[in-house]
């Protein structure tokens, strides 16, 4: 089963679920704010996608955090970041199962999706 991992009122993750309902693409929707962020997950992305892709910096929250705190980041200081506040994870992350997809371009959610 795929699963679409963001948060629900995201402008972002609202498109993806629209373009995966639209193509008829079935789906689990999984809400870091209520279903929570799993570390092990977490450390999965980071380890396929990398810390830096993953760190949301344009985001509100990470914007709001203090000078000291956003600068000079390593992986270990970003994951901590995005498991204290899911809202840093960028989002949406597809799950395919063999592969992550980062963000929603519809483009490549069709190229990965294939015709349906």
């Amino acid at each position: 089963m795929i699963t679409l991992h963001g948060i629900r009122n995201c402008d972002t993750v609202k498109k993806a679920r629209a373009w995966l309902d639209q193509a008829g693409v079935a789906h689990r929707f999984h809400d870091f704010k209520t279903d929570g962020l799993p570390p092990a997950l977490l450390d999965a992305w980071v380890k396929e996608l990398g810390w830096e892709a993953l760190l949301n910096r344009a985001g509100t929250t990470f914007r709001k955090l203090p000078e000291a705190e956003r600068t000079d980041l390593d992986e270990a200081r970003a994951v901590k970041l995005m498991l204290a506040q899911p809202s840093m994870v960028k989002r949406p992350v597809l799950d395919l199962g063999d592969r992550r997809l980062l963000g929603f371009k519809p483009e490549l959610y069709a190229t990965a999706l294939g015709p349906r």
